[in-house]
């Protein structure tokens, strides 16, 4: 009877390491302000060869959207949810007394780190958290990641600053100071590699999953003098020479195809040719340190996959890399930076509406805006055996960042908690995207975004979508493009078809009754502090 016990305790115990080994690690990958082109493998001349690599070995959706803005993305990421029904409808810190702007992460949702754990997950995160409103060290700490279900923690719980010497810079739940050539792209991604070479040592068996939440690109402009160096001959070409090559490169990729004719440079923005010859040396150095931002982001990638690769991991984990909006036109300049020190923890610079419009080849606008520049991300997927043929390129349907949620639920055979916090859970609204990397169609459905008054609605190939400005902040003009032959968005066909226009208007007015983004009016304007630009 006793070795009947033993034999019956040995084989449950071979099922449940069965059962975890089956289950896949986790890798998400975000980067911060990065547009559609700006890596290798979707037409940059910017070094990426460890994420080209993964785009060679996985796939990558030429359809996948997110918010438009951080914490709305990283919202939406960490609950499968529109980020009004977390409550980061805006930002973070910006509290309404409204549920969609609490400007905090809603103790009634799910994170993944919190579902996971129900699937026997250990989970970690390295850097920019920025769902928290509360981020100071003598406050109070319930919606920082260690509470919110990770195990593990390092980063900034702040937005943005300096590379060199962030504020909020946090280990656990315990603030840290940088240390003499600290530099916060390395430290993310080598905290990651800690986290993945330690779970190896000390929890053999278990899955996990892993967020790295880089800073990089976001502004301020901080890189490296070593990798600046690389690109600062390669950018006297100018941004519209750059653009064109970009553009020609994203069709011979195929992340692209002819229907997606390139967008006017936007309106704000001179010809290259029209700069004058003694300013470019600055627009120059703007956009190599931007550059070289991406790059060392990149190594630091490198980095992870080999600590991946090391501990033999590689065969069953998924890797996914995006970005949590477009790139970002903001104006930002510390008064007289002298060329010298661009780039040095002396200056806090950003790039611009000049560059981003190359980042976002071939759309228009840019961050915090709702067309396709603003929202629409480089994805892909690195799965062993379980993605379509190496370097296919999925010709989906649209896809959005609520979809990571159940993605990753459903890859860790894991059916969404009805309870959680002894409450009944909020429905997802996102679906799972298993069956898309493998190639499959994903059924038709529609998809909606606000953000800073912005509005859109997406259905099959119709888009609807609306600027802010300051005159008319929350009834800003529809536009309507027939995204299947007009994907950048030349073309304003609402005045050929009013009806369309006023169906998928009142399906964007149900939307948003339903989903927390009412009210708008102009005492939210006021509170929420907002600026509105040209661009």
């Amino acid at each position: 009877m006793k070795k009947q016990l033993l034999l019956l305790l040995f084989l449950a115990c071979q099922c449940l390491a069965f059962a975890q080994k089956s289950k896949p690690n986790i890798v998400f990958i975000m980067a911060d302000d990065l547009g559609f082109s700006d890596i290798g493998a979707y037409g940059a001349e910017i070094k990426t060869p460890h994420l080209d690599s993964l785009a060679w070995s996985g796939v990558r959706l030429k359809q996948f959207y997110n918010t438009g803005r951080c914490c709305p993305s990283r919202a939406s990421l960490l609950t499968g949810m529109y980020s009004h029904n977390t409550g980061m409808g805006y930002m973070n810190g910006f509290d309404q007394v409204t549920p969609g702007y609490r400007g905090d992460l809603s103790r009634n949702t799910m994170t993944i780190a919190e579902a996971l754990k129900q699937a026997g997950y250990a989970s970690y995160m390295s850097g920019k958290w920025h769902v928290a409103t509360e981020t100071k060290p003598k406050g109070p700490q319930d919606n920082w990641p260690m509470q919110r279900g990770f195990d593990r923690y390092f980063g900034t719980l702040i937005g943005s600053g300096s590379f060199y010497t962030p504020k909020s810079l946090t280990s656990g739940n315990t603030p840290v100071k940088p240390k003499k050539d600290f530099y916060l792209t390395d430290a993310i991604a080598d905290s990651a590699t800690v986290f993945i070479n330690d779970h190896a040592v000390k929890r053999q068996g278990i899955p996990f999953f892993l967020y790295v939440a880089f800073t990089a690109p976001h502004w301020p402009l901080h890189a490296k003098e070593q990798d600046i160096q690389k690109y600062m001959q390669l950018y006297e070409k100018g941004w519209d020479a750059l653009r064109a090559d970009r553009y020609k490169k994203q069709l011979k990729l195929g992340v692209i195809d002819k229907s997606y004719r390139m967008s006017d440079r936007h309106d704000t923005i001179p010809a290259w040719k029209d700069i004058p010859k003694q300013e470019r040396a600055i627009w120059v150095k703007r956009m190599a340190i931007y550059a070289a931002q991406i790059d060392c982001m990149d190594q630091g990638i490198g980095r992870i996959m080999q600590a991946l690769k090391k501990n033999g991991f590689s065969e069953n984990t998924m890797v996914v890399f995006m970005a949590d909006n477009g790139g970002c036109a903001e104006f930002l300049s510390t008064m007289d930076t002298a060329l010298s020190t661009l780039g040095t923890d002396s200056s806090y610079e950003s790039y611009r509406g000049n560059w981003a419009n190359l980042s976002n080849t071939p759309f228009r606008l840019f961050k915090t805006r709702l067309h396709e520049g603003g929202i629409h991300t480089p994805f892909i997927i690195s799965w062993p055996g379980h993605t379509a043929k190496q370097g296919t390129i999925v010709e989906n349907a649209p896809a959005h960042i609520i979809d990571l949620m159940p993605t990753f639920l459903d890859a860790a055979g894991l059916a969404y908690p009805t309870i959680f916090n002894k409450q009944p859970t909020k429905p997802l609204n996102g679906v799972s995207l298993v069956s898309v990397f493998k190639g499959e169609k994903l059924p038709n459905r529609t998809l909606y975004w606000e953000h800073q008054a912005n509005r859109a609605i997406r259905l099959n190939d119709w888009k609807l979508v609306s600027m802010s400005t300051e005159e008319r902040p929350y009834i800003g003009t529809w536009e309507l493009y027939d995204l299947k032959t007009d994907k950048t968005e030349r073309t304003n066909l609402a005045l050929k078809y009013p009806d369309k226009v006023k169906e998928l208007e009142a399906a964007w007015n149900r939307w948003a009754t339903e989903n927390n983004v009412f009210p708008l009016n102009g005492k939210d304007l006021k509170l929420r502090g907002l600026e509105f630009k040209r661009n």
